[in-house]
C-alpha cells in the first residue's frame, strides 16, 4: 500500500498542496468529523 507522501528520490518533500492521510484526505488541520453527527449533543465543550 502506497502513501500519498511516498515516493520520489532521496529525502522528497510531500508533492502535494496539503498533507494527505494514507488514504488520499486531506490531514493537519482540516476537520473530518461529520456534520450533525448523531453524537453531538454528547459533546458540550471543547477540549483545550
Amino acid at each position: 500500500v502506497d502513501h500519498p507522501h511516498g515516493g520520489g528520490e532521496g529525502k522528497a518533500p510531500i508533492g502535494r498542496k496539503k498533507p494527505a492521510t494514507p488514504w488520499g484526505y486531506p490531514a493537519l488541520g482540516r476537520r473530518s468529523r461529520k456534520r450533525r453527527k448523531y453524537s453531538d449533543s454528547l459533546i458540550l465543550r471543547r477540549r483545550k
